[in-house]
């Protein structure tokens, strides 16, 4: 088969074309691999298509960040009153909520295949490449192209877990596989990119020190879930923490001093004469990101897809179109269990810098349109709005708020890693732990697991952090946790809402494979517990 690539957005990204059958690749126009992946030039174009894969994983479904926050104690699905009630059936792990909804997750499946297809593309040509006696330029190609393939396979082995692994490009209807081998070569491409990954530290880019923190948040994961020792057989408790430990040691990040400042509607106000945004945010490639996905407003409705699409469904949503600002509108999805803000010390400063605290700040909301009113919703993901209403992004120059919001999503910060090691038992743990609770305000508690898993919640809420640490500690504790009768309002009527830790159970804390790609491959894939 001739594979192709066509060029698509302002900036000329490159979109690799490619297989068709149910991993549903791209139409095939233009550049042929005839005359592509020839020179050093061409792998800079091609590993810049492999980031904008990235970019548009999260540009259409629901996005992974937002689904990761469904899923946990943090928030509920919430949406419009009126809406589907596709976000109801990921809160309860529950089919019959909404039987018709077996596709929520269809465009994500075809968009992580879609961001596999790139780099596998781009690793195949690798030597058929001129690199002009550069072997840096090509061993660092290497790795943030497998990175970037290792990315998008952990979000899907533990939304799916049994996913078709393919690791070259392919045509043809390919069977799942058990996880350990998505694991296997999930671990192998970070342990390559932890090796021979770029040691520059640039915003959005990946590195070895990238590498290195991502290897041991797979780690964690993995071996919680599944009651292992070790990643595959292939990476030891000691290997992860001593990656982390260089992470630290290479002064390379550091926590921001006001955690506000780590998010742009935390830290905007309106200007004394009331007229202007005004905002103390550190910016976007701060001190403190590791590594981002990164957004900016120029997406567009003739295929440009480079802004943050899932940020709108954060905002706040209300039938007259108030202005709220700094707080922009949107969709109203995730609203926050109140569980969640009662927890927080009441000098915990994370706590209003990351929680809308609707009655609180005095917000004269209307919730006759709003479904799963609980007076909270989240601060740290949500559009911008001027003191006169319009939209930042719009006003910007963004075609429309709902594809132009230009917020990150920051996949780790600093303080990720500090607690991963502090978890991982660190000789400097207690440190560690110190450092991120101080910068809350907070004074010094033991480091127990226990107590880092705690801090984990108050520090990473809406981050897509929270589920999968639940997760992590077995599928009983995330279902005890999750589960809950607690009285909400729909379209401002009281609505009793339950989640039942037997359906987490059922399903084992994994989503419904789209019924689509079930049938688009003859019944090759077959579907996950608990969802039948």
């Amino acid at each position: 088969m001739k594979k192709v690539i066509r060029y698509m957005s302002f900036v000329g990204l490159l979109m690799a074309g490619g297989c068709s059958g149910f991993l549903d690749g791209e139409p095939l126009t233009q550049i042929t691999d005839e005359n592509f992946y020839q020179t050093k030039a061409d792998a800079e174009m091609a590993i810049v298509g492999c980031y904008d894969g990235m970019q548009q994983l999260y540009s259409s479904g629901v996005a992974f960040p937002t689904a990761s926050e469904v899923f946990s104690d943090n928030c509920f699905g919430g949406v419009g009153n009126n809406d589907a009630y596709n976000y109801q059936v990921l809160d309860e792990f529950d089919l019959q909520r909404s039987p018709g909804e077996v596709n929520i997750f269809d465009e994500n499946w075809k968009n992580y295949y879609k961001a596999i297809y790139r780099s596998n593309a781009l690793l195949q040509k690798m030597d058929q490449i001129d690199w002009e006696g550069d072997e840096t330029a090509k061993v660092e190609t290497e790795a943030e192209a497998r990175f970037l393939r290792a990315y998008a396979y952990f979000d899907m082995v533990r939304l799916w877990e049994r996913v078709p692994l393919v690791l070259e490009p392919v045509n043809g209807n390919i069977p799942q596989s058990e996880s350990d081998s998505t694991y296997k070569a999930i671990t192998e491409d970070l342990l390559f990119a932890a090796e021979f990954g770029s040691e520059t530290v640039s915003p959005g880019k990946v590195n070895r020190f990238v590498a290195k923190a991502y290897l041991a948040k797979v780690f964690l994961f993995y071996t919680g879930y599944y009651g292992k020792s070790d990643l595959v057989g292939l990476v030891s408790k000691e290997e992860v923490l001593t990656g982390l430990e260089e992470v630290i040691s290479s002064g390379n990040y550091q926590l921001i001093a006001d955690f506000k400042d780590l998010w742009p509607a935390a830290s905007s106000y309106t200007s004394a004469s009331g007229e202007e945004l005004q905002t103390t945010y550190a910016g976007k490639d701060n001190a403190e990101t590791v590594f981002a996905i990164k957004y900016n407003i120029t997406s567009d409705y003739d295929g440009n897809t480079d802004g943050n699409h899932w940020l709108v469904m954060l905002g706040l949503r209300d039938a007259k179109s108030k202005s709220y600002s700094p707080y922009g509108k949107g969709w109203g999805a995730c609203t926050v269990n109140p569980k969640l803000y009662n927890s927080y010390a009441t000098n915990d400063n994370r706590r209003d810098a990351s929680i809308i605290a609707i009655e609180e700040e005095g917000l004269d909301f209307d919730v006759s349109d709003q479904r799963e009113y609980s007076g909270y919703t989240n601060k740290k993901y949500t559009p911008l709005a001027n003191p006169d209403g319009t939209d930042v992004a719009e006003a910007n120059g963004a075609v429309n708020f709902q594809i132009g919001q230009f917020q990150d999503y920051v996949v780790m910060r600093y303080a990720d890693v500090l607690l991963m090691a502090a978890e991982l038992g660190s000789a400097n743990a207690q440190d560690y732990l110190d450092q991120v609770r101080g910068r809350a305000g907070l004074g010094s508690v033991a480091a127990t697991n226990e107590n880092i898993l705690r801090e984990r919640m108050w520090e990473f809420a809406f981050e897509g952090i929270r589920y999968w640490d639940l997760l992590r500690q077995g599928v009983e504790v995330a279902a005890a946790t999750v589960n809950q009768v607690i009285t909400l309002q729909d379209g401002g009527v009281d609505t009793e809402k339950t989640i039942k830790a037997s359906n987490l159970i059922e399903t084992r804390g994994l989503q419904m494979i789209p019924q689509n790609q079930i049938t688009r491959s003859g019944g090759v894939l077959t579907q996950n517990e608990g969802w039948k």
